[in-house]
């Protein structure tokens, strides 16, 4: 038999293993783009939020610039609407379809004719511009339109002058 010659072992001195190390570095480039990808995201919902709120205001001014220039425009109809009122009442019926027709076109739109016979004074919607006596204690009650008045979209844009009894 051959004699093998052989060497005894010696320790092998082991250096520290640079996996751990080799994951730690993976493992924070991971955590680093979860990070990111989190503010990345909240982010992008935060925007979206303001972007929804500033549709929604535009919305609503849209809408009230609208009113206000729908109310204008009725505003300046008005005295058409009077002077068919005062031809009517002096008994020109050749006016009563025009009247008619313009003012369902404009109630559909929502325009609202203030005429208060028989009801209580309120000064937010009437303007008292005659007053006859009434038994004292008595609550004000219209008892005669003089010119009608006028509210768009629940709001007096021309109060109806009246005389008041009380």
């Amino acid at each position: 038999m051959s004699e093998e010659i052989v060497e005894p072992l010696e320790p092998e001195i082991v250096e520290e293993d640079s996996t751990p190390i080799e994951e730690a570095q993976e493992v924070d480039p991971l955590i680093q783009m979860a990070e990111e990808r989190d503010a990345h995201l909240l982010d992008l919902q935060r925007l979206s939020a303001e972007f929804a709120n500033f549709r929604k205001q535009n919305e609503r001014r849209n809408i009230e610039v609208v009113g206000r220039a729908q109310a204008a425009l009725v505003d300046q109809l008005l005295p058409v609407l009077d002077a068919c009122d005062l031809a009517v009442g002096h008994g020109s019926q050749d006016v009563l379809p025009i009247q008619t027709a313009l003012l369902s076109v404009l109630e559909a739109a929502g325009l609202e004719v203030i005429n208060p016979i028989e009801s209580p004074f309120d000064p937010n919607c009437h303007e008292a511009v005659l007053r006859e006596e009434g038994v004292e204690g008595q609550e004000q009650q219209v008892v005669e339109v003089l010119r009608h008045g006028y509210a768009w979209a629940g709001q007096v844009i021309r109060p109806a002058m009246v005389k008041v009894r009380g």
